[in-house]
């Protein structure tokens, strides 16, 4: 999404930002772990007498000296067991099974009612998980450092995002590159990564695929995010792993005309962080100039990466340059829609429906690109801006499809070129 900071016409007047994933998930684990606990607690109330267990062994070990009896008594226990067990397993699905609130309470109100789950245990359920989901202070300032401690929010991300990548078939671009930002990042460089977005799970896959190689960058890139990322219940906990600028979408800057002059203040505080950031160097920062993630072709189904808005790619050279800190603008190409994709269109309420999958992910990144070198041709101001927008999409382009053909075309490693060189470096 774009975004607006209009306060001051010498203020830079857009942002843009990556929706990611943060308090429903914590909700949802929690919550089913303790319903876990609750239903273990009911199944041992419900499980058979130990004597009554003794006695069965003891009629199974007596098979020899009296068949009927053998017979009679193993049958009946096969019923008795084979009904425990059904029985089991549908109170556990009923919790295993929820994905929502309601479904949930639903859930609990009917373990009650049949009996099978003692009321004190269930009203404490409800209280527990009433209490947590309430209990969501947690307010990110205009600059958001991932939390570590004493709750690592980071690697609570990393570990949700992790199992659905394949990494037998996820692949990263020009591995030499990355390690490249890494030391000029060590000599106080700032790096200024040009994106497109493609879903939630982006600042996790970004880490993950670099994790091995790149942990510096992998854990303190700094990510451009709208207000959705850091008031979605279900964003929150993962965006508290990341650090981030919160700035509000341009989009949604007039939704209420009363909060218009409140949300263009927090923006100029956000701006003031980022310019102090880039002033004290060594700064990796992630934007996303499309104005929000990337969505099929709707008449041909295809993805491919959403167009850059020039005024905000301008924006962030500008900052950069006026930083006092030498500064470098890379073209960065993500491909991972597959295991987390948006909503189809752009929605403006809070709480999308969230599809999720098993899938190979790509990363890859390009050779810095100087603003200069293609202004020097140029004498219109506006067209060097233009061209150069154009110039860093075309190469987030042509690297998106090259990890398109190694991942969806399946050829792997052989899909490389000149310009992007694959590799898998957790290998």
């Amino acid at each position: 999404m774009i975004f607006s900071i209009s306060t001051s016409p010498s203020l830079i007047t857009s942002f843009t930002t990556a929706r990611f994933p943060t308090s429903a998930h914590l909700v949802v684990a929690s919550t089913s772990r303790i319903s876990s606990s609750v239903a273990a607690v009911a199944r041992l109330r419900r499980r058979p007498c130990p004597y009554i267990v003794f006695c069965a062994s003891k009629v199974r070990g007596m098979e020899e000296m009296v068949d009927e009896k053998k017979s009679g008594a193993a049958a009946a226990a096969t019923v008795a067991s084979s009904s425990s067990d059904r029985h089991e397993i549908s109170s556990s699905r009923i919790f295993l099974d929820a994905r929502s609130e309601q479904d949930l309470l639903i859930g609990i109100q009917k373990e009650r009612e049949a009996g099978r789950l003692p009321i004190h245990i269930a009203q404490g359920m409800e209280e527990l998980y009433q209490n947590y989901r309430n209990a969501d202070p947690f307010e990110f300032s205009p600059h958001h450092e991932a939390i570590r401690e004493p709750f690592d929010y980071f690697m609570f991300g990393q570990n949700y995002i992790r199992p659905l990548i394949d990494f037998r078939n996820s692949y990263v671009g020009n591995i030499s590159i990355f390690n490249e930002m890494e030391k000029k990042l060590q000599q106080g460089e700032n790096i200024i990564l040009i994106s497109n977005h493609q879903s939630e799970a982006d600042p996790a896959v970004i880490a993950l695929l670099l994790e091995s190689t790149c942990p510096h960058i992998a854990e303190n890139l700094i990510y451009v995010a709208g207000d959705r990322v850091v008031t979605d219940p279900l964003c929150k906990p993962f965006s508290m792993g990341r650090n981030l600028l919160c700035v509000y979408s341009k989009k949604h800057m007039n939704d209420d005309p009363e909060l218009v002059d409140m949300k263009k203040r927090a923006n100029t505080k956000s701006l003031k962080e980022m310019a102090l950031l880039l002033r004290g160097g060594s700064k990796i920062i992630w934007i996303a100039p499309s104005g929000g993630r990337d969505r099929p072709d709707p008449v041909t189904k295809e993805w491919h990466p959403a167009p850059f808005d020039a005024s905000s790619v301008d924006n962030m050279r500008r900052l950069t340059e006026h930083a006092g800190n030498p500064g470098n603008i890379y073209p960065l190409a993500m491909l991972c829609y597959d295991i987390m994709p948006p909503p189809a269109q752009v929605e403006k309420e809070i709480g999308e429906k969230r599809l999720i999958s098993f899938h190979g992910t790509g990363l890859s990144v390009a050779p810095n690109i100087s603003y200069h070198e293609i202004a020097a041709a140029m004498e219109d101001t506006e067209e060097a801006k233009v061209a150069y927008t154009q110039s860093l999409y075309s190469s987030v382009n042509e690297q998106y499809n090259v990890l398109k053909s190694a991942i969806h075309g399946k050829q792997g490693l052989m899909a490389s070129t000149p310009i992007v060189s694959l590799s898998q470096p957790w290998q």
